[in-house]
């Protein structure tokens, strides 16, 4: 069969890879600019003007429920090599650590990066929440691994009682890494984090979530756009340092679930982690996912503050792969173009 021709409908471009298992998207062709004068300008334009297009590559039957994607766009940062706008099932997220590890990669092997160092190259990501400087392991002209250092991540709040459905009183932190997250112990709900079943850990990540939105009215010192919970975390609730791998696992969005340890949701555990005393500067841990057992490791390296917040630098490393590429055709006579989700 030969490649339809443009007749067949509109063309939409994409290049795919993955950190930990965790898809990500990167859309290469075929979307319309952005305009806007500075980044979360142009996320309120795509979420209010665009978002069809969101839900013709993130959504069936082109994506699936746990699909992520990523949008490269202009910056108004002197500094960034590249600007970029997050997806999901639901809308479009602040910050994604295992996107900006898979966009280090890609923005230094498609020239994204002018000239390339060894054995480190740094690439400059402006991400809605703000600039994250990346690291991209470079030798003999191949990329390898990639850090990233994170804005400034904090506590909003710890031991926040909240009335979760079937569970009754649960206490959580609410902690911010580039996106707001509330933090749970399995131990709350009788669960095993790397053992329970996926959709029990989601059905009780979902919960939180719905309980802490009702209960906590949260705020951002930057923007009040980066203001709203964004998921929860469930951990196996080992955070008194250790050398050996702590658990983890993320349910954002529309009950989206993270098969990484989840880059955002380690920065804010690491804050978290620092905050109460549990760990030093420069002291690395290895976070793994409950699901795939895939890890990422991950350190507070400087203290700063964000507004009134006390808050800390936090250095992610991890590994992305590329997966493939894809040309995707929207005919106007399908019903279904614009994408479902099955619940």
């Amino acid at each position: 069969m030969q490649e339809p021709g443009a007749a067949i409908g509109h063309v939409m471009r994409v290049l795919d890879m993955h950190t930990g298992g965790e898809p990500l998207r990167i859309i290469t062709g075929g979307f319309p600019a952005v305009p806007g004068p500075d980044l979360l300008s142009k996320r309120r334009h795509i979420r209010e003007r665009l978002d069809g297009l969101r839900r013709r590559l993130m959504l069936e039957p082109r994506g699936h429920r746990d699909m992520y994607g990523a949008l490269l766009v202009g910056s108004e940062l002197p500094d960034a090599h590249l600007a970029v706008l997050f997806m999901h099932n639901q809308g479009y997220s602040t910050m994604c650590g295992h996107a900006v590890l898979a966009l280090g990669r890609y923005a230094v092997d498609y020239g994204l990066v002018a000239q390339p160092s060894s054995p480190e190259t740094q690439v400059n990501i402006h991400c809605p929440c703000g600039l994250v400087r990346a690291y991209v392991q470079y030798e003999g002209g191949k990329s390898g691994r990639v850090r990233f250092h994170s804005v400034p991540a904090f506590v909003f709040a710890t031991d926040i009682p909240v009335d979760v459905p079937g569970h009754g009183k649960i206490v959580v932190d609410v902690v911010y890494g580039g996106a707001f997250y509330a933090f749970v112990s399995a131990d709350c709900f009788g669960l095993d984090v790397c053992s329970a079943k996926t959709r029990d850990l989601v059905d009780a990540a979902v919960a939180v979530t719905n309980a802490v939105k009702a209960r906590v009215k949260l705020h951002h010192p930057d923007s009040e756009d980066l203001a709203f919970l964004y998921g929860t975390i469930i951990t196996d609730g080992k955070d008194e340092f250790s050398k050996e791998p702590t658990a983890n696992v993320c349910v954002f969005a529309d009950a989206q679930v993270d098969r990484s340890p989840c880059g955002s949701g380690v920065t804010a555990r690491i804050a978290l982690q620092y905050h109460k005393g549990l760990i030093l500067l420069n002291q690395t841990r290895t976070f793994q996912s409950g699901l795939t057992n895939s890890v990422f490791t991950g350190k507070a390296v400087e203290e700063t503050k964000c507004g009134d917040f006390k808050a800390v630098v936090v250095e992610i490393s991890g590994q992305a792969h590329y997966t493939g590429t894809a040309n995707f055709y929207v005919e106007d006579d399908d019903d279904l173009k614009d994408g479902f989700l099955l619940r």
